[in-house]
C-alpha cells in the first residue's frame, strides 16, 4: 500500500474496515513516516480516523489544530458525527458519519488540515453541515 499524497483526493482514502485492513493502512503510513488517515464502516455508518503518530517528525501547527477542533465541535453540534468524537492535536476520530462519500470527504479534508492546508476542511464543512 502506497502512502497518500499530501493533497489526497477523497477516493484515495483507504477503507480500513476490519483489523487486517486497518493494520495494513496504518503500517503503510508508519513505514512512509506519513500522517495516517482512513475510513472504516461500522454498521450503516462510517468512522473517520487520522493521526500523526505514524509521522514522528510531523508537527501540526496551532492554527491547524484549532481549525480541526473547531470543525469537530461544529460537526458534533450539527449532528453530522456523534458526541464522543475526538479532535486532539495529534489524533482525530469522527464517529457515525452517514455515508461513505461524506466520510471520504471529511477524511481527505482532515488529512490536508493536518498538513497545514485548511482550505479543504473549510470546503468540507460547508458541504456537510
Amino acid at each position: 500500500m502506497q502512502s497518500l499524497p499530501v493533497i489526497c483526493p477523497a477516493a484515495a482514502i483507504p477503507d480500513a474496515t476490519g483489523i487486517a485492513a486497518f493494520n495494513a493502512a496504518y503500517e503503510a503510513a508508519r513505514a512512509a513516516g506519513a500522517v495516517f488517515v482512513c475510513i472504516a464502516r461500522s454498521g450503516q455508518r462510517w468512522t473517520v480516523k487520522a493521526d500523526t503518530f505514524t509521522a514522528p517528525a510531523h508537527v501540526v501547527d496551532e492554527v491547524a489544530a484549532a481549525a480541526i477542533r473547531e470543525a469537530a465541535v461544529r460537526l458534533v453540534r450539527d449532528r453530522v458525527v456523534r458526541s464522543g468524537s475526538v479532535a486532539g492535536p495529534a489524533y482525530v476520530v469522527l464517529y457515525d458519519v452517514a455515508g461513505e462519500d461524506c466520510a471520504r470527504q471529511l477524511a481527505a479534508a482532515l488529512h490536508a488540515a493536518l498538513y497545514g492546508d485548511q482550505e479543504p476542511l473549510a470546503s468540507a464543512m460547508g458541504a456537510v453541515s
